[in-house]
Formats: C-alpha cells, sequence, structure tokens
C-alpha cells in the first residue's frame, strides 16, 4: 500500500526556533481566510484586516490589553517601533494617537505585515510603515518601542531580538514589554539588567502578565 503523501516541509525560520506553521513563521502555511474586524484603539472604533496564521487573529489579546493600559502616550513626533506587530493593535494605537509621528511595524510574518498594511492604508495612517525586519533602515533608532514579545520562539532566540531593537533606542529613549508572568517575566527583566547593562523597572503587574519599562543603554 503506497505511503499517505506528506505535505511539503517549510525551511525554518532565520532566529526561529522550530519549523511548525505558527504566527512566528515567515510564510504561514494555512488558509489565510482573511477577514475584518471592528475594535477600539485610541478611543475610536476602526476595523482592521486579520487573517489565520498570525497572532491573535480574532481580536486583541490579553496581554496587549495589559500594555496599552499601562504605556503612556506615544510623544506626538519621533520614530515609532512596534516589535513583532502580528495584525498591528500597538502600532494603529501608536499612529492614532500620534499622527505626526513616523511608526514602524516589524514582524518577520509577512502575512500580518500585509494586513497591517492593509489597514493603515484604510484608515490614512501613511506614515505608518509595516515591514519585515530587513525592511528597518540599519541607522534607524527609535524613541519609543512598544512590544508584546513572541516569547514562544525560545528563549535563545528571544535574547538575540531583544538584544538587537533594545540597542537601536536612542538616547533616551524607552521600550515597554508585556510578558507573561509563568513565561519568564521575571528571570527575563533580570537578563535584560545583567546582559544588556539597561535599567529595567517593572511599571505594572496584571490578569498574571508584567509589564516591563527599559532604557535605553548609555
Amino acid at each position: 500500500m503506497p505511503a499517505e503523501p506528506q505535505p511539503p516541509a517549510h525551511p525554518p525560520v532565520p532566529g526561529v526556533a522550530g519549523e511548525h506553521d505558527h504566527y512566528f513563521t515567515a510564510d504561514p502555511a494555512s488558509a489565510a481566510e482573511r477577514r475584518t474586524l471592528d475594535v477600539r484603539l485610541a478611543d475610536r472604533e476602526v476595523t482592521v484586516h486579520t487573517a489565520a496564521g498570525v497572532f491573535s487573529a480574532g481580536g486583541i489579546d490579553l496581554g496587549t490589553e495589559v500594555l496599552l493600559r499601562t504605556v503612556p502616550a506615544p510623544p506626538p513626533t519621533g520614530t515609532l517601533l512596534d516589535l513583532g506587530c502580528g495584525w498591528g493593535p500597538l502600532a494603529l494605537t501608536m499612529a492614532l494617537r500620534s499622527p505626526c509621528a513616523d511608526v514602524w511595524a516589524v514582524d518577520v510574518n509577512r502575512r500580518a505585515v500585509d494586513l497591517l498594511g492593509r489597514t493603515a492604508h484604510g484608515l490614512d495612517l501613511d506614515r505608518l510603515t509595516a515591514t519585515t525586519p530587513d525592511g528597518v533602515p540599519a541607522d534607524l533608532r527609535f524613541d519609543v518601542l512598544w512590544s508584546n514579545p513572541p516569547i514562544r520562539i525560545g528563549k535563545a532566540e528571544l535574547h538575540a531580538l531583544l538584544a538587537h531593537w533594545l540597542g537601536r533606542l536612542a538616547p533616551g529613549g524607552t521600550a515597554w514589554l508585556v510578558v507573561q508572568r509563568h513565561l519568564g517575566a521575571d528571570s527575563l527583566q533580570r537578563w535584560i539588567a545583567a546582559e544588556l547593562g539597561v535599567r529595567v523597572d517593572r511599571a505594572a503587574s496584571a490578569k498574571g502578565f508584567r509589564v516591563l519599562e527599559v532604557g535605553a543603554a548609555d
């Protein structure tokens, strides 16, 4: 009896542990099943594009909600970053609240980047750029970074990711990270302080999540 056909293998994504189809996969294998959602961001109702194969495709996840309730308003101007943007709740909030700022939304998942680009275009957010990491100019520095980082990519990959992007904060810049407590928020706080040599404080703790405030390197 012939063996059943196997689904095609997908090459591993650089910097990502494993080869399974997940939100941190560059090109999800699942059918996109694109749809729109009505969500509330920056005190207004907006319609966003979402799809299978991106993080929290059904709406705003709890960690992101905790972060959005904690962070101060983004500066009215400057260069802002949403690291691991998914379909974009953090980047969209930045762009809606600070329409004169340049907002960069970065994700390895090309489907997520495309979805956010569509949403930004529909909302006339011309200063929001959604891109994969290689689309960010190497000399660009960020005044504010917001992130619900992809903890499940693995510790080594997560540390490399954060070391790179936290290292791109502008002088006086600040990063805000939300991490589940049981997925290592406290150990991550200690690692950032010890290995990156920057100030890191627990700004909030709610619903099983920690919000970390990280300063730029001197």
